[in-house]
């Protein structure tokens, strides 16, 4: 039996293999979720953008809703708005009954939207063209009350 001894020769290194790394690194994916995080919750506000209107304020609940409502709005000007386009009075009620074949009949609710400034009379008119249109399901919007004690 006769031992055998190397030396290590100067000059060379001995090369060895890195282990493949199994982990997944989630810190750049964690960045990126709090970067989008954050954008949506800036921008989710704006994305509500319509007729801006003064709403009276009311204790009543809100209501559930499964899809875009079909919302008409008067502001302090008396101009009505179907959706987020102007509209005239006396063209609401022909634009009702297309909205009203497009979505397949007259019993989806219907919000309306005044200002508090809105004359009476304007938002009756706004009430009668609705009814003749065959809408009979009107939620009228407010904002919730903040009472201080």
């Amino acid at each position: 039996m006769a031992f055998h001894a190397t030396l290590p020769e100067v000059g060379k290194r001995k090369k060895r293999r890195r282990s493949v790394m199994a982990e997944i690194n989630v810190t750049p994916m964690v960045d990126v979720m709090l970067v989008l995080l954050i954008i949506f919750m800036v921008s989710a506000p704006l994305l509500t953008v319509g007729v801006p209107i003064d709403l009276p304020q009311s204790q009543a609940k809100s209501l559930e809703q499964d899809k875009e409502p079909l919302t008409i709005s008067v502001n302090d000007a008396d101009k009505v708005f179907l959706q987020n386009s102007e509209i005239s009075i006396d063209d609401l009620l022909p634009k009702l009954q297309a909205v009203a074949q497009a979505r397949g009949g007259t019993e989806a609710r219907i919000y309306v939207r005044g200002d508090k400034k809105v004359d009476y009379g304007t938002m009756m008119k706004v009430m009668g063209r609705l009814s003749a249109a065959g809408f009979h399901k009107v939620a009228l919007v407010t904002e919730f009350e903040q009472t201080s004690k």
